[in-house]
């Protein structure tokens, strides 16, 4: 991108706020912490902000009341509550009052900062979806793949993709020849990347490659415990 993506912390914890802030900006984002939610208020009316992580327990002004009024500001603004709080309630009102996700203290900053990707990612497709109508078919060697219909096709027929088949299928066919991390693909589909969710994803990319047998020069290649490369390899049809 041409810019850093600009994202608002206000976390009252001194010493986890810089070092969130020293980590994602090591990341490539530009960040600007506050400290209680009236300054994280008052930061976020003078400055156009891409996302917004909040804690909920903060002197001066709550995070839930703090996403209300962000919220009236901006309501398109993804945001990210993170808490020590893990209670259901907690997190029901989060998602009632507009927050993208709820992850709870302690957390992995890997983890954190594929949440932030996969909701880039969503604002992104939005956004091209918006500017001009989303792609929906792709053409895979001898293969023709129709998204929207969940549809592989081949000169020997055609397989109905599962919703999780399909939608892993788009996420590599979108990043054609490029690598695709594992906890992308596993936030972006499940919502989570842990142990379970691994071996689910290596199940559908395994049932993926079945599908595709009939073209030897589409190969999804394993980057091991890192992720998945869609590849059209030339001469080998």
């Amino acid at each position: 991108m041409d810019r850093k993506l600009k994202i608002l912390l206000v976390e009252d914890d001194v010493n986890l706020g810089f070092l969130l802030v020293d980590y994602l900006e090591s990341q490539g984002f530009d960040v600007k912490i506050y400290n209680d939610g009236l300054a994280g208020l008052k930061g976020f009316q003078n400055t156009h902000y891409d996302l917004c992580i909040f804690d909920i327990m903060l002197p001066k002004m709550d995070g839930f009341t703090l996403i209300e009024k962000v919220k009236e500001i901006n309501k398109k603004v993804p945001i990210i509550i993170l808490s020590a709080r893990s209670m259901k309630e907690d997190k029901i009102k989060g998602f009632c009052i507009g927050i993208d996700d709820y992850i709870t203290k302690p957390f992995d900053e890997e983890e954190l900062l594929y949440r932030i990707k996969a909701i880039f990612s969503r604002i992104r497709i939005n956004n091209d979806y918006n500017q001009s109508e989303e792609k929906k078919m792709f053409a895979l060697g001898c293969y023709e793949f129709d998204c929207e219909m969940q549809i592989l096709k081949h000169s020997s027929g055609q397989v109905r993709l599962t919703s999780k088949e399909a939608n892993i299928l788009k996420i590599l066919c979108q990043s054609r020849g490029r690598l695709v991390k594992r906890e992308e693909i596993m936030i972006e589909i499940w919502g989570d990347s842990d142990y379970f969710t691994g071996r689910s994803l290596d199940v559908f990319i395994s049932k993926l490659r079945k599908y595709l047998k009939n073209d030897p020069s589409i190969r999804i290649t394993s980057v091991p415990t890192v992720g998945y490369i869609l590849e059209e390899l030339s001469g080998e049809r």
